[in-house]
C-alpha cells in the first residue's frame, strides 16, 4: 500500500494530462477501465472521470488536487495498471500478483493529446438544461435536462450533426425550408432537426421523413403530434422511385444502408436541393465488384478491401456531386473510436466552373476503369442526363 502510495505521489507531481487504470484484477470488480481525463472551462481545471462497465459509462468531476487520492483509491486491490501522460512524459505502473510494484518512464511526445485534453468545454447548441424532449424520450436527456451520463457519447454525436448543418444555415438568413429525410428509421434525428430549425433557428420548416417500415412511419406521426411539431409528417415509402413535386431545399440521409445513399443522393441532385447532408452505410457495392491486376495488394486482404471499397465509394460520390453542382466536403462526422460509420458527405449548391466539373468527372471514371466498378449513383446520374 505504501508503495503503490509512492508511485502514485511520483506520477501526480506532474501535470497529469490523461491517466487510465486497467486491467482487472478480477472478473468481480466493477468497472473495466476508469479514464480520468484534464478539462476546463470558464472557471476551472479540473478532471473528469470516465468509468466504463460491459453496458455503461458513467462520469464524474472532480478537482484537480485529489488526483492522487482517486488514483490510489480505485487502484487498490482491484487494477494491476495504470498508464498516465503529460506534455513531454509518459508513465507506466504495474503491479504484479503479489503486489510488487513497478513504475516505468519514459520521453514522449504527448502534444496532441495535450491540445485536445486542454480544450475549453464545448459550446454545444443543444446545450445541457435546455428542455427537448427528443432528446428526453431517446433517453439522452433526463427530464431537467441533464445529459445521462452512459449517452454522452450519443450526445456528442446529435451535436456534430446539427453543428454541421448550422455552419451552413448560419451563413444564411433563410427564412423558410423545406426538408426530406430519406430513411429516417425511429427518427430521433429527425425531430431533433425540427425543434433546432423551429425553436434555436425561428425558421419556418415543413420536413418530410421518409421510411420502408408501417408501424415506423404511424408512430413517428403520432409522436409528431404529440409534440405539436405541425410541419413535421412522415411518410411510407422507398427512396428509388420517391417522387416530389414542389421545391426541396435539404436532402439529410442518415445511415440509409449501401446503395440507398446513392438513391437518395440522386434525387437530391434531380430536385436541384441548395443542401445535402449524408452519412453513408454499408458500402458493400464496391466491396463485390472491385478488381485490379496492377494494385491487387489493395484486394489481397478482405479487411483492406472492404476499406478501400468504402473509401472509394465515397470520395467517388463527392466527385459525382461536384461534377452536379455542388461545391462538396467529405468530413469526421464523430470519432472513429465511437463509430466507424464516421464520415459525412455536405454538398452545397454552388457555381462549380466548368474545368473542375470536367476533372472531377474523368477522376470518377478513372477510378471505374481501373477498378472495374460500376457505381449506382453514376448510372442514375447519367441515365437522367445529370452529368
Amino acid at each position: 500500500m505504501e508503495e503503490l502510495k509512492k508511485a502514485i505521489d511520483e506520477i501526480v507531481k506532474q501535470d497529469i494530462i490523461k491517466a487510465v487504470i486497467s486491467n482487472k484484477t478480477n472478473k468481480d470488480v466493477e468497472y473495466n477501465k476508469i479514464t480520468f481525463v484534464l478539462k476546463e472551462d470558464d472557471l476551472k481545471q479540473y478532471y473528469q472521470i470516465e468509468k466504463t462497465t460491459d453496458k455503461q459509462v458513467f462520469h464524474e468531476n472532480i478537482n484537480i488536487d485529489i488526483l492522487g487520492e482517486k488514483l490510489l483509491e480505485y487502484v487498490q486491490e482491484k487494477y494491476k495498471q495504470v498508464d498516465a501522460w503529460l506534455g513531454t512524459t509518459t508513465f507506466d505502473l504495474k503491479i504484479s500478483k503479489k503486489g510488487k510494484i513497478h513504475l516505468g518512464k519514459k520521453k514522449s511526445d504527448n502534444e496532441r493529446l495535450t491540445s485536445k485534453s486542454h480544450n475549453k468545454e464545448k459550446n454545444y447548441i443543444l446545450k445541457e438544461g435546455m428542455i427537448i424532449e427528443p432528446l428526453i424520450d431517446l433517453g439522452v436527456f433526463t427530464k431537467e435536462g441533464k445529459v445521462v451520463n452512459s449517452k454522452y457519447d450519443k450526445y456528442k454525436q446529435i451535436n456534430r450533426f446539427v453543428e454541421v448543418i448550422d455552419d451552413e444555415i448560419k451563413n444564411n438568413e433563410y427564412k423558410e425550408l423545406t426538408i426530406i429525410d430519406f430513411g429516417c428509421g425511429k427518427s430521433y434525428l429527425t425531430f431533433i432537426l425540427y425543434y433546432y430549425f423551429v425553436e434555436i433557428k425561428k425558421i419556418n420548416v415543413k420536413m418530410i421523413g421518409l421510411d420502408l417500415k408501417s408501424d415506423v412511419i404511424e408512430k413517428c406521426n403520432d409522436i409528431a403530434k404529440r409534440y405539436n411539431y405541425e410541419n413535421l409528417r412522415f411518410e411510407l415509402g422507398d427512396i428509388n422511385g420517391f417522387k416530389y413535386e414542389n421545391k426541396v431545399d435539404m436532402v439529410i440521409t442518415l445511415h440509409a444502408c449501401d446503395t440507398a445513399t446513392d438513391y437518395a443522393l440522386h434525387n437530391a441532385i434531380k430536385w436541384n436541393s441548395g443542401m445535402i447532408f449524408s452519412v453513408p452505410c454499408c458500402q458493400h457495392e464496391f466491396n463485390s465488384q472491385i478488381k485490379t491486376e496492377s494494385l491487387s495488394i489493395l484486394t489481397k486482404y478482405g479487411i483492406v478491401k472492404e476499406r478501400v471499397s468504402a473509401l472509394m465509394t465515397d470520395a467517388l460520390r463527392a466527385n459525382l456531386l461536384e461534377c452536379s453542382g455542388y461545391k462538396t466536403q467529405l468530413l469526421e462526422f464523430i470519432d472513429i473510436d465511437h463509430s466507424p460509420k464516421n464520415i459525412l458527405i455536405r454538398a452545397i449548391k454552388a457555381k462549380i466552373p466548368l474545368e473542375i466539373k470536367e476533372k472531377a468527372l474523368s477522376e470518377v471514371n478513372d477510378l471505374m476503369t481501373s477498378f472495374n466498378l460500376k457505381p449506382t449513383l453514376y448510372d442514375l446520374l447519367k441515365k437522367d442526363n445529370l452529368i
